[in-house]
């Protein structure tokens, strides 16, 4: 199993990295959520990643792993800050929001949230990069 993450990292990262850029745009443009300010700085690090790590699965080009890890790194810190933010009530009051929805505003109104959704896709995307980044052995 590990082989086969191995040789396909890429690919899982960037099939995770285009489900999430898809959900994002469900979520604000089908079903009208508007994205607070932390939320387009999460998307500000996943876009980008869904359109670089197809060109690099399509291509091999491992070496794009030290140039996507640090945007998704970045992500998922602020993915982490905006979860936190959101089920611990005296973080919000740290740095509000002060333009638009208010970023501890939770749209699903559940344990699971559109941050925490956006947190385990930027995990998935560091590890699919951290295994993938070596060619399998066997090749």
């Amino acid at each position: 199993m590990l082989d086969v993450t191995r040789r396909f990292g890429l690919y899982f990262a960037w099939i995770v990295a285009v489900v999430a850029m898809l959900g994002s745009l469900y979520f604000s443009e089908i079903l009208r959520f508007e994205p607070c300010k932390l939320c387009w700085l999460q998307r500000i690090c996943m876009y980008p990643l869904s359109l670089l790590l197809g060109i690099a699965a399509y291509r091999g080009e491992r070496s794009i792993v030290s140039y996507a890890m640090p945007l998704a790194i970045i992500g998922g810190l602020i993915s982490l800050w905006h979860t936190l933010e959101q089920k611990i009530p005296a973080l919000a009051e740290l740095a509000p929001c002060t333009i638009g929805v208010p970023c501890n505003e939770d749209y699903l109104d559940g344990f699971v949230t559109i941050p925490m959704l956006a947190l385990i896709a930027f995990i998935l995307i560091i590890i699919f990069l951290a295994i993938g980044r070596n060619e399998p052995a066997d090749e």
